[in-house]
């Protein structure tokens, strides 16, 4: 018995070894300096390395050539907290990619050519502190939805992107907002955006550089002006215009105003009906009482 011990020793020590080190294999192109990080930067990489440890907590893939993210990206690797994906080729995001980052904290993705910021794109990053787009030059659209349940997110970098105009909602849905950057943008100052520049005026304490680092371009000969020399006053001709959201509110409302009315008409033609009815038939009873 004890010399099949001494021969089972050394194999179950190996196969130990194996499953111990099998988490911290590190891809051959990067570094890794500890058990929780994996450093790829600037390795002229064209995709997502294979055999990053899945316990990864620091993945740093910035300066890279990488044009996208592998939709299940980050259900594998659900303990990371950081992400660098600066300066590289990303033009879109998956649905779903991000909307399991459970425990991410860090996400730049900054200096890449994205043009859209989907609705839900974040959707489960509850966790999620700091984010940066900035420096996307082709950003210009970012969905109404597209920073829901970002619940913890104090800063907010979306500068120099390629934006004309974003919906103050998107901004309401942060609780936790503490820092926001927007200059570099080429915003036009138009009704639309008023109620963008109310929120500014109101929150300029979030703005590194206060409202002196934002410009836009006036709607009649496109010159640029910084919005420290703007008021509210600036937006008057804008309090009487009516957005299609508001087109479309006065619309139904005046269409269930006339259907009420027509309601409470038949039900009050109804009534008087009945009255006349019932009046017609107490005179007939009287007159056979009178024969």
């Amino acid at each position: 018995m004890l010399p099949c011990i001494n021969w089972l020793q050394p194999l179950l020590a190996l196969i130990s070894s194996t499953l111990l080190t099998r988490g911290h294999n590190c891809p051959s192109s990067c570094l890794c300096p500890d058990h929780h990080t994996v450093d790829c930067t600037g390795r002229g990489l064209t995709r997502v390395p294979d055999s990053i440890p899945l316990d990864v907590r620091r993945l740093l893939l910035s300066n890279n050539w990488i044009p996208w993210i592998p939709a299940d990206f980050l259900v594998l690797y659900s303990d990371l907290v950081y992400l660098d994906l600066r300066n590289n080729s990303l033009y879109q995001l998956d649905p779903g990619t991000l909307t399991t980052s459970s425990r991410l904290v860090f996400l730049d993705l900054g200096s890449n050519n994205l043009t859209e910021i989907p609705s839900g794109t974040f959707g489960e990053s509850r966790s999620l502190i700091k984010l940066r787009l900035g420096n996307n030059p082709y950003l210009n659209m970012v969905g109404r939805d597209a920073f829901t349940g970002l619940t913890s997110l104090r800063e907010l970098e979306l500068e120099r992107n390629g934006l004309t105009e974003l919906d103050v909602d998107i901004l309401e849905s942060l609780p936790s907002l503490r820092m926001l950057r927007l200059e570099g943008n080429p915003w036009f100052c138009n009704c639309h955006f008023a109620k963008l520049f109310v929120w500014l005026m109101e929150n300029r304490h979030k703005l590194p550089r206060g409202m002196e680092g934002i410009e836009c371009s006036l709607p009649l000969d496109g010159r640029r002006v910084p919005l420290s020399l703007l008021t509210e006053d600036s937006f008057r001709e804008c309090r009487g215009t009516l957005t299609i959201t508001d087109y479309l509110i006065v619309i139904f409302s005046g269409i269930s105003v006339s259907v009420v009315a027509i309601m409470a008409s038949f039900f009050l033609a109804s009534t008087v009906h009945c009255f006349q009815r019932l009046s017609k038939g107490s005179k007939g009873d009287e007159e056979e009482g009178i024969d």
